[in-house]
């Protein structure tokens, strides 16, 4: 394993003084709808809107001080782009953002809010790799790649505690997956605080490489990246992928109409603001296949970020 129960209890004292302990918010009506207790763990109040900023704010927090002064970097055109500049603004150091280009506005805005600098590149992986190591050999700073990375999962499982802490009758932990930085770090603390505790990672059906690659055995590429889910159209890392094998007990898959409806359905009833991947993990929970299992009890459902574009949203396309 990436990392240990050890770790993201450390973690968790070392951000504290930074990142909100998030609530675990309840709906009659969606209880009612999954024919089981939900409580969902409110990550759209974290800081920059997504549980990223606990494992960027984790691995910024690690670097020596001599190490420190050099900055961060990575790339991203997403949450942990954000997260990232926010954490590195915090340690007051620099910090380098590759993003591609066409990366939605409101985020690179975000990022150069936050006082990182956005170096542009291609829009492929490729590129950004390059780019990012171009930038790390220039000014000597360190990488903190969005998911890959043993102090962002350790980060990541800080939400595990904060769910079994306050909600320690909870049988069951439904996430997101895309790279698998929170599933994993999730996992490994669920299971290490309770070992019976099932973890279920859910994925669109439109871009199913970890869901293929559980059933397989080794990492499966990613085939297709039109999912709306934008936060997850990547694939397992070196590092999360064992972690999705051996601990992770299931991943569900859910189709495009069904992770709309559920994030209308969490706009509408709960009044909460969550961007297309946080509905994921509420589309799975709301499956026949999922409602039907009488295994377990009470389920929290991570909501994880809230950063959405309000000119598309996708009911009004």
């Amino acid at each position: 394993m990436p990392t240990t129960i050890e770790d993201v209890r450390a973690a968790a004292i070392r951000i504290a003084p930074f990142a909100h302990r998030t609530p675990l918010l309840r709906s009659s009506t969606l209880d009612a709808m999954a024919d089981r207790d939900l409580l969902f763990k409110a990550e759209v109040f974290q800081k920059v809107g997504a549980f990223k900023f606990r494992g960027a704010m984790n691995a910024v927090s690690k670097l020596d001080e001599t190490t420190a002064s050099r900055g961060v970097v990575t790339h991203s055109s997403g949450n942990h782009a954000q997260a990232l500049a926010l954490a590195a603004r915090l340690r007051g150091i620099p910090a380098w953002i590759v993003m591609p280009e066409g990366a939605p506005a409101i985020k690179r805005r975000a990022v150069e809010g936050y006082g990182a600098t956005v170096v542009e590149c291609e829009n492929t992986l490729e590129a950004r790799e390059t780019s990012a190591a171009k930038v790390v050999a220039d000014t000597g700073g360190t990488l903190i790649p969005p998911f890959d990375h043993a102090d962002v999962i350790a980060g990541q499982g800080t939400m595990a505690l904060e769910i079994l802490e306050d909600a320690p009758e909870v049988e069951a932990i439904v996430a997101p997956v895309g790279g698998g930085g929170m599933i994993s770090g999730i996992a490994i603390a669920a299971k290490a605080i309770n070992p019976s505790i099932k973890v279920f990672a859910a994925e669109p059906s439109m871009a199913d490489d970890a869901h293929r690659s559980k059933l397989s055995g080794r990492i499966e590429p990613v085939v297709r990246i039109d999912t709306i889910a934008d936060g997850l159209r990547t694939s397992l890392g070196r590092l999360t992928f064992p972690v999705v094998r051996d601990l992770v007990d299931e991943v569900l898959l859910v189709d495009e109409e069904a992770i709309v409806a559920a994030m209308r359905l969490v706009w509408e009833r709960m009044k909460v603001v969550i961007e297309p991947s946080a509905a994921v993990g509420v589309a799975a929970v709301l499956e026949e296949s999922f409602r039907s299992r009488r295994e377990f009890g009470p389920t929290a459902v991570v909501l994880c970020g809230g950063n959405v574009d309000l000119d598309r949203l996708p009911w009004q396309e």
